[in-house]
């Protein structure tokens, strides 16, 4: 069964972009080079939000770069159409997405901001989460996970350290939640 991977950078102080959307803080360690193409070999499918496809420019599939065979889909409730080669999911989310997870393939990247995945974990459709913390306090911007969010448990399943920049790498499996004990959010 493929998973849904959330796989961001993050500030130490638990921010995916700076106050005015910027990554510029975002170093990219020379060691990384392996990692990014094992990172890039275990999916086939880009997910995101409307946001965050917004802020990519909008486009679809194609083109060059290690997605250019890839399935690209977007999630939202206010677009009414998308290029050729981009999915639209703008129905029941659950069903289309435990759908494609049931479906050949590779792993699903969870790509981009915050609330479509608070949205995802509160649903209980994250598999995995990877955070790459880079050595940079921004004092603001986008957060990691929104607030408002269900809590969920976490278990390390990979971690390593690039010692050349101080990045961490950190990968956990979300745990279903305990039997009787449902997620609410609050």
């Amino acid at each position: 069964m493929r998973r849904i991977v959330y796989s961001v950078a993050m500030s130490l102080d638990g921010y995916i972009a700076g106050p005015n959307g910027e990554a510029d803080w975002i170093v990219m360690d020379p060691d990384l080079g392996p990692a990014f193409e094992e990172l890039y070999s275990r999916f086939d499918t880009m997910l995101l939000g409307r946001k965050t496809w917004q802020a990519m420019g909008g486009r679809g599939g194609g083109g060059g770069g290690p997605f250019k065979d890839w399935s690209i889909l977007v999630v939202s409730r206010t677009l009414t159409s998308v290029p050729s080669g981009v999915t639209l999911l703008s129905g029941d989310t659950r069903d289309e997405l435990t759908r494609l997870k049931q479906a050949p393939g590779k792993d699903i990247w969870l790509f981009g901001g915050g609330d479509l995945f608070r949205s995802l974990l509160d649903l209980g459709l994250v598999d995995a989460v990877g955070v790459g913390i880079i050595p940079v306090l921004l004092g603001g911007g986008t957060p990691l996970l929104p607030p408002r969010a269900a809590r969920a448990t976490l278990r390390l399943t990979e971690h390593k350290v690039y010692p050349k920049t101080g990045t961490v790498s950190l990968e956990y499996a979300v745990e279903p939640p305990r039997a009787g004990k449902r997620r609410r959010a609050r």
